[in-house]
């Protein structure tokens, strides 16, 4: 089966998690958005094709199957490529887990725009510093503390025990908060999932789309997006 992935052009976003699940498992797949423009995912939203309307990118199509939401495109792709154990148990942890990362990608998003999505980062500069703040000082390491104290429970490589497809979506946070807030991950100290990430981009399928023009670079349009007065100061 050829996958079409389609989401936004110009971003990684909320796309870039599936690519790189579909990238790991040497899935076929193609952007679509990315070869025909943004345009194409308009019949979609608008309800004019077949299946549930999605309510916004990312979405997949696998056939007749017509899948919105990151975590729940992820939950289908991940048994069927062996990114995720064949247990029922393994694949709600996994599940759980990414509905985590979903939660702390939308704090993220809220440290560049806290007041409203409609406006730009420049209306609400004030306000995104204070918030940015907090998300330093608290939310990072609340969220991270969580996933470091996970695998050290594991004791292993792996947040499940094995490589699936969350530790692939904490490599994209980990660098995804490297790029945003810089000086803020230089003093955190969270050894496991440096780990995690460095080997997932020694993953020879991974390594290969990093070093790729189809990896889209981290920019001021994305979820996450560095601006120094945001960053921790010291």
């Amino acid at each position: 089966m050829r996958y079409e992935l389609y989401y936004w052009t110009g971003i990684q976003g909320r796309g870039e998690y599936i690519r790189l699940a579909l990238e790991d498992a040497g899935a076929d797949y193609i952007d679509v958005a990315r070869e025909k423009g943004d345009d194409v995912m308009m019949p979609f939203l608008r309800g004019k094709q077949p299946g549930l309307r999605p309510f916004a990118p990312p979405f997949l199509k696998a056939g007749r199957l017509l899948i919105a939401q990151t975590a729940e495109i992820l939950m289908y792709l991940a048994p069927r490529h062996g990114l995720v154990g064949a247990s029922e148990t393994a694949q709600w942890q996994a599940h759980q887990l990414q509905l985590t990362i979903s939660d702390f990608v939308v704090e993220i998003h809220d440290t560049h725009h806290p007041i409203a999505a409609s406006l730009y980062y420049e209306d609400q500069r004030a306000a995104a510093r204070k918030r940015s703040q907090d998300f330093r000082e608290n939310r990072i390491p609340k969220y991270l503390g969580y996933f470091e104290d996970l695998l050290g429970k594991q004791r292993g490589a792996h947040i499940l025990g094995r490589h699936t497809y969350v530790d692939l979506s904490l490599f994209q946070l980990m660098s995804g908060l490297d790029y945003a807030f810089p000086n803020a991950m230089r003093r955190s100290k969270y050894p496991r999932l440096r780990a995690v990430q460095q080997r997932v981009a020694e993953r020879p399928r991974i390594a290969a789309y990093l070093a790729s023009e189809q990896r889209v670079p981290f920019n001021e349009s994305g979820i996450f997006r560095h601006y120094l007065a945001l960053d921790d100061p010291r």
